[in-house]
């Protein structure tokens, strides 16, 4: 009776959104600095069988190996701004996969500066192309290929499974830096990248699912010296102010990535963000799954 009770659901509209099971796996949640635990940032949003990595942090790949994804499912790319730890697995994206199983082309999205990059180290890593693509290393050269598509706010990205829209974030001196909201049948989710507190994302978040935000620790910040929370102020956000963001988004689940405790421990972020949140937090960790 079960049985036949979850066929009628799945044939009908209403039971597309169960069977999609839209996720989020954290594939690093670390910043520039060499934390063995915390890959550099990294999240991938899962919906069905399709796959779309959001940065590219060092450690990703190998990150979505464990966390059971194949590397022919690597094959979509948003990138928020082009930070170094966002973008320091980039070459790892574009190399490791079809030397494994990736046979169709990595389509990429990002800020301006995303097709320089691109074009930087496909010239970098010449010489490798031209022994695999022309060597005896058995391959299929779609694998190889790169699209870099340089966007603007806005609808970027629409398939069976998804919606992306990238918003407009503060991130201090970088002209273009982006959030993103992706939207599948079951469920939204939205990644805030580098940003400070941002009015445009709180507004581009309301009523998420999963809200996937950065954090720097209040109590850790002011122990730094003027220049160091000069810079944070104007590039990060303060686990006060996500708590601000997460009480006006209201989501479902609150996710922190991109973590910068300064010395803190995990209960004091989080301790922070409820002086205005006191819904659902995640403090992030590697390869952690949030659905």
């Amino acid at each position: 009776m079960l049985r036949t009770l979850a066929a009628l659901v799945l044939a009908c509209g209403c039971g597309i959104a169960l069977a999609q099971d839209t996720r989020v796996i954290l594939l690093g949640t670390g910043t520039p600095n060499p934390e063995p635990d915390r890959m550099g940032p990294a999240v991938a949003v899962v919906s069905g069988k399709r796959v779309y990595l959001v940065d590219c942090g060092p450690g990703v790949v190998r990150r979505a190996v464990q966390a059971g994804i194949g590397t022919d499912q690597l094959t979509r790319l948003f990138v928020t701004h082009l930070h170094s730890d966002h973008t320091a697995g980039y070459p790892d994206v574009i190399l490791t996969p079809p030397n494994d199983s990736r046979k169709a082309p990595l389509e990429v999205w990002g800020p301006p500066g995303l097709r320089a990059m691109t074009a930087h180290i496909l010239a970098a890593w010449k010489e490798d192309f031209q022994i695999r693509l022309r060597g005896t290393q058995p391959h299929d050269a779609g694998g190889f290929v790169v699209s870099a598509h340089e966007i603007r706010p806005g609808g970027i990205y629409r398939d069976e499974a998804v919606r992306v829209t990238a918003i407009a974030v503060p991130h201090g001196a970088w002209k273009y830096a982006y959030a993103y909201r992706f939207e599948a049948k079951d469920k939204t989710i939205v990644i805030s990248g580098d940003t400070t507190y941002s009015e445009a994302l709180i507004a581009a978040a309301k009523g998420c699912d999963i809200l996937v935000h950065e954090v720097y620790s209040q109590k850790g910040w002011e122990r730094r010296t003027p220049e160091w929370r000069k810079y944070h102020a104007a590039y990060h956000t303060s686990a006060v102010d996500v708590g601000r963001v997460a009480a006006q988004v209201r989501p479902r689940k609150l996710v922190l990535y991109h973590l910068l405790p300064m010395g803190e421990a995990p209960e004091e972020v989080l301790s922070e963000i409820r002086q205005h949140w006191d819904g659902e937090t995640i403090y992030g960790k590697d390869l952690e799954v949030i659905r």
